[in-house]
């Protein structure tokens, strides 16, 4: 028979993370401890749930605009104007999407023609990159060092862009590594983004989880607004995982053509989530403070457990990972977790699974109970000493 398959999807590996997920599942072990889900360990906030119900029960089931609710689309404007000094007009540069994930995706096949390169910084976000193929761009990896806190340096975006580089990622506060980018780091990188005339997604949906003053979006950046699409979303700053609420604001010839491709591909997001969305929004504040600050006890608890281990671990400000490095051990990344998992039942993610200069380090997850990750120190400690 005819092959069926697109080679191009073919030739994409599968993602990192859930290969150690499908080793748990058969282990069926009530014992083993995982690390390595990035979803936050909390309900949903009762009032968010509440309007979601409330929605269900006044008969909300019906298809909403393509772009997503007018009020929601409005109070996210008013969020990033009260939170970041940002604008937006709320019917042409807002747009509702399923996840972050779905604005990842359609961006880069609203923007790229075959052929243009996308910078992509790693370690990152699974996604960028099969998406970044997909849309028939020519991925361009920046490998980010560890010395430099996984900071994205002018120097390195530089030395990256060609005559065919359309679009930079970037993922920060950042997806496996925790580090964050500061208005200086930003400032820098701005000055390069124009002077080349490329223009950049920036995926920020980790931004209410910064330990380290406020996030700083290079949308704050002068002239930097109107050649970046900023995607965030619900999931993370409000236990909403399950929700799938994404957004995407930006200039409105792009969110145009993003807009006709969410349409002909999922019609809109789910009407449910949008109500809860939008509760979240207007009365959310003191729930995300109040995780935010259990993240960071936890974030202090894992920093101080492998320094008394003696393992090697910069730190993170941002989202809810530590990515601690296991090179003194002279195993892989792939080696060490494996053998953690099968030895001392606790499955943590190889940083390879976030791009190949993550060798040499493990992603961690810290939304989980404080009494979790004291377990989880302890077996790593027992399995160091095994060494």
């Amino acid at each position: 028979m005819r092959n069926p398959l697109s080679d191009t999807i073919v030739d994409i590996k599968p993602s990192g993370i859930r290969k150690f997920f499908d080793i748990v599942a058969e282990m069926n072990d009530p014992d083993v401890i995982s690390l390595g889900v990035g979803e936050p360990d909390f309900d949903t906030p009762w009032h968010i749930r509440d309007e979601g119900i409330y929605s269900l029960e006044k008969g909300r089931t019906f298809y909403t605009s393509n772009s997503g609710l007018l009020e929601l689309r409005q109070e996210i404007c008013r969020y990033l104007n009260r939170r970041f000094g940002l604008t937006y007009d709320p019917v042409h540069e807002v747009l509702i999407t399923v996840g972050g994930s779905e604005a990842i995706d359609i961006g880069l096949r609203a923007m790229i023609n075959p052929g243009d390169e996308v910078i992509i910084p790693q370690p990152c976000y699974v996604s960028y990159e099969p998406c970044a193929i997909l849309a028939g761009a020519t991925p361009v990896i920046i490998d980010l060092k560890a010395e430099n806190e996984f900071r994205l340096t002018a120097e390195e975006l530089e030395a990256a862009i060609t005559d065919k580089t359309k679009l930079l990622i970037l993922p920060f506060p950042n997806n496996p590594t925790g580090a964050i980018m500061e208005k200086a780091d930003l400032e820098a990188i701005a000055e390069v983004i124009k002077k080349h005339d490329i223009y950049v997604m920036s995926d920020e949906i980790y931004a209410e989880l910064t330990y380290k003053g406020e996030h700083t979006s290079i949308t704050q950046i002068p002239d930097m607004q109107e050649r970046t699409l900023l995607i965030n979303g619900f999931s993370k700053a409000y236990a909403m995982t399950g929700w799938r609420m994404g957004y995407v604001c930006g200039p409105a010839a792009i969110l145009q053509q993003m807009t006709k491709i969410h349409q002909f591909a999922i019609m809109c997001a789910p009407t449910t989530s949008q109500y809860a969305a939008i509760e979240a929004l207007k009365n959310g504040d003191e729930d995300v403070a109040e995780m935010r600050d259990a993240y960071n006890q936890r974030r202090r608890f894992l920093l101080h457990s492998f320094k008394e281990i003696g393992m090697d671990c910069f730190e993170p400000f941002g989202a809810f990972y530590v990515f601690p490095s296991i090179q003194r051990f002279g195993m892989t990344s792939d080696e060490f977790a494996e053998r953690l998992l099968k030895e001392q039942k606790l499955a943590v993610v190889p940083g390879t699974a976030f791009g190949n200069s993550g060798e040499g380090f493990l992603r961690i997850s810290y939304a989980y109970s404080i009494e979790a990750l004291k377990k989880a120190m302890g077996r790593i400690r027992e399995f160091v000493n095994s060494l």
